[in-house]
């Protein structure tokens, strides 16, 4: 979801050691913490929650958090948050910071996360929302400033992922590429040059993890009612 707007004016003084820091805590996640998400979404479809149908993709989500959590040995150096707010890059005051709808939060400093952004795909095709994330949250550095990395995770309810990753990667104008370890699972990664704000250290160079989690089936409330 895009939560807020406008440009990045933190007044707050980042040290570049401190970015150093938050990039290395998590500088391969797609053993440790991809395997989580996996996890939480086959516990999902065994258990076969209700999912609210007037507010799918917060539903989804809010199922998955605690899937997540039991997934974890609880020894893990962070844990798991549904809707934690990044304060690094909100506006002044009164605006809201951005909230991501997952993040992993560094227990040793919980200023560091690594953010997951959630969509649903009513059909491969419709990647609107979904792109528009990528392109002005995760790419301008106001979602996940400290980490070369974060996730975003496409709720499709009909067709095929392999579909959905292609259209994706047709409207990013980029290669979508296996993860290495993870072939068998519907995931992909694409590699990308960010705008990082005058001023400050953040990682230019940005992975964004892309995983298709399908929900056959599910229809929004609107599309029942019409």
């Amino acid at each position: 979801m895009i939560k807020g707007s406008g440009d990045i004016r933190s007044a707050r003084i980042v040290n570049p050691d401190f970015v150093v820091l938050a990039q290395a805590w998590m500088q391969n996640p797609t053993e440790a913490l991809l395997g989580f998400i996996w996890s939480a979404y086959a516990s999902m479809q065994a258990d076969k929650p209700q999912i609210d149908p007037r507010d799918l993709e917060r539903s989804i989500t809010q199922l998955l958090e605690p899937r997540v959590r039991s997934s974890m040995t609880g020894f893990e150096p962070f844990y798991i948050q549904h809707g934690p707010f990044e304060r690094e890059t909100m506006l002044p005051p009164p605006a809201q910071p951005p909230e991501y709808d997952l993040a992993f939060v560094l227990r040793a400093n919980e200023q560091i996360m690594w953010p997951i952004e959630a969509k649903v795909l009513e059909t491969p095709n419709a990647v609107a929302s979904y792109v528009s994330d990528v392109t002005e949250q995760f790419l301008t550095c106001r979602y996940a400033p400290f980490s070369n990395s974060g996730a975003m995770l496409g709720y499709l309810l009909k067709g095929d992922a392999d579909d959905a990753f292609a259209k994706i990667a047709q409207k990013l104008a980029c290669e979508l590429d296996p993860v290495p370890g993870q072939v068998e699972r519907k995931n992909r990664v694409s590699s990308h040059s960010r705008t990082v704000p005058a001023g400050k250290a953040y990682p230019a160079a940005f992975s964004c993890y892309h995983l298709i989690l399908e929900y056959p089936g599910l229809t929004r409330a609107s599309v029942v009612a019409a």
